[in-house]
């Protein structure tokens, strides 16, 4: 279900860096040459592009990149360039720094990517910041927040689509409980939600709104202002439907008086080699406005091109 439209006779690693190498030299960078190459790349090829980069000309992609471009096609470009497990690591470790601190991007990351992936961010952690992406949540996140966040982060679900019907219905009268006495964040609801496979909570939840009447997300709602139950029933959409949970960030992206363009280029740069049809579809059922229109509206320049080339957009001939 991506979008990355990735053509048939790719040149080499080797032509692609020395093109790229091009768009930084002479008068002004060339950055319709460095979109042409760039966002029709796959995550493999763009490592490639990277490794070869280093070893022709002595320098990382991402500091040339960083030093030729500016603001938000700058911002996309590069999260864009990054492997997806160097990029989770960098965006996390941004979401628990004071000033760009965001508990929904943590949220994204362990709950959206698979085990493995997550695992893989875990370590990407390690090798860049020299600490664990465990430690750092934990000391930059206190109460609820951290009682849920801190598991979440440390998950290794199991991945398999085994379900145990028994299990969910008690887990399901287990979440009921503790949601009916207000005790969102109770250590038994904590340990469903962190620990279960995607398979066996979504027999949970289907469980829990056959029985009692109401999807838990409704639940949830007792207080719409309270962030830790906005962040908690984040999650758990994350878990069970993402593509929905990305809509909505795009649309209140998009929608906002001035686009927040942080949680656009997000989405976009993480989402493209992963659900991104999906996404476009949700987007579209829910707006009545293909997502490229909406973009197209709303974005400019360069940082328009690469957002449009990477979901998929094809210009009018």
């Amino acid at each position: 279900m991506a979008t990355l439209r990735v053509p048939e006779v790719v040149p080499s690693p080797s032509e692609d860096a020395e093109q790229l190498r091009k768009a930084f030299q002479g008068w002004g960078t060339n950055e319709d040459l460095i979109v042409s190459i760039l966002a029709h790349r796959n995550a493999a090829q763009r490592k490639l592009i990277r490794q070869v980069y280093t070893e022709t000309y002595g320098e990382d992609l991402l500091k040339a990149l960083d030093k030729e471009l500016s603001s938000d096609f700058e911002r996309i470009i590069l999260l864009w360039t990054l492997d997806p497990a160097e990029r989770d690591a960098f965006l996390a470790n941004e979401a628990t720094k004071r000033l760009t601190s965001n508990n929904w991007v943590l949220v994204e990351i362990a709950c959206t990517r698979s085990s493995h992936d997550l695992f893989l961010v875990r370590q990407a952690y390690h090798a860049r910041f020299k600490k664990s992406l465990e430690e750092d949540v934990a000391y930059h996140t206190s109460g609820d927040f951290r009682k849920l966040l801190v598991p979440l982060v440390s998950s290794f679900r199991y991945e398999g689509d085994e379900v145990n019907m028994i299990l969910a219905k008690s887990e399901a009268k287990i979440l009921h409980e503790k949601i009916s006495e207000k005790s969102y964040s109770h250590e038994e609801l904590i340990r469903i939600l962190t620990t279960r496979s995607k398979a066996q909570l979504n027999a949970t939840l289907n469980h829990y709104n056959n029985e009692f009447g109401n999807v838990i997300t409704k639940d949830l709602e007792a207080d719409p202002e309270d962030e830790y139950l906005k962040l908690l029933r984040a999650a758990i959409q994350c878990l069970t439907y993402s593509a929905k949970y990305f809509e909505e960030v795009l649309r209140l992206g998009i929608n906002k008086m001035g686009t927040d363009e942080w949680a656009l280029t997000r989405v976009v740069a993480t989402r493209v080699e992963v659900d991104m049809e999906r996404i476009k579809e949700e987007y579209y059922r829910r707006n009545s406005i293909p997502l490229d229109r909406a973009i197209a509206k709303d974005a400019s320049g360069e940082y328009e091109k690469m957002l449009l080339a990477l979901i998929g957009h094809v210009e009018d001939a």
